[in-house]
């Protein structure tokens, strides 16, 4: 598959980019060179391969899943730029 110029302005104006009429050549070649890089992705063999999500095998920290009430509401409403009798304080809205 080979982009013409007429096709890199199509895609230039869908992405909202502005090239110029001179700079469509260099354009339709540049996006000629990704489909050829993607067709060669397609041609590498990648059966048994698992994905990654990063070259380097992790785990995420995991916690117990436990409920508490908090504990600390002094800590949260140290937050709260208006608090009163131990919950934040907002201005009425309906009147």
């Amino acid at each position: 598959m080979s982009i013409t110029p007429d096709e890199a302005r199509k895609v230039a104006h869908l992405a909202r980019i502005a090239v110029a009429p001179e700079a469509l050549p260099k354009l339709a070649e540049q996006l000629n060179g990704i489909l050829h890089f993607m067709e060669q992705l397609n041609e590498v063999d990648i059966e048994g391969v698992e994905p990654m999500t990063g070259v380097t095998p992790m785990r995420l920290k995991r916690r117990s899943d436990e409920v508490t009430a908090g504990g600390m509401p002094e800590k949260i409403l140290a937050n709260a730029p208006d608090a009163r009798e131990g919950f934040f304080a907002v201005p009425k809205v309906v009147e």
